[in-house]
């Protein structure tokens, strides 16, 4: 039971998986906002130009509740009632949260994707010309840094490598 327990201990504190727990719990936030604008400052400007409609309240009604007769003004109210319905308009919030998300990632990852260009471009590159790059990772063979010390997929620690000497 205790190698067990070493064992979790030693995987919990990888880095990668420290690094997903803060990805995830920043995703979870970041969709928390996204949904939030969509739901409260996108989704009724939309609604009031298209004529008055509230999204989130738009369903499709399959069965009466057993609570109260339709018609219901709105998704609580059927749901109050017991009513079983399809609800399509929050499902075409869910999708306008989704796209927003996936906008602002892609443009999150198209910045630093520019600002990593960018510092190289300026920095240069330490690398002399036909010096190896790129390694293979002895325990999980995917392609490594030269330099690595530490395998970003598998997080086995590798022994420090030699500058290659050049004629």
């Amino acid at each position: 039971m205790l190698k067990i327990l070493n064992d979790l201990k030693e995987f919990a504190m990888r880095g990668n998986v420290v690094d997903l727990a803060v990805g995830f719990t920043v995703g979870v936030a970041f969709t928390t906002i996204a949904k939030s604008l969509v739901d409260d400052i996108i989704m009724p400007v939309v609604g009031l130009v298209v004529g008055q409609v509230e999204f989130k309240d738009m369903f499709l009604l399959l069965k009466e509740g057993t609570e109260q007769a339709a018609p219901y003004a709105t998704l609580a109210d059927a749901q109050a009632a017991g009513a079983v319905t399809v609800n399509y308009g929050v499902f075409i919030n869910n999708v306008l949260a989704f796209l927003i998300v996936t906008v602002v990632m892609f443009m999150l990852i198209r910045l630093i994707n520019k600002v990593e260009k960018e510092l190289e471009d300026e920095f240069g590159t330490q690398q002399e010309e036909g010096a190896p790059t790129q390694k293979k990772c002895p325990f999980c063979l995917s392609t490594i840094p030269w330099k690595a010390t530490r395998c970003p997929q598998c997080t086995s620690e590798l022994k420090p490598v030699e500058e290659p000497k050049m004629a």
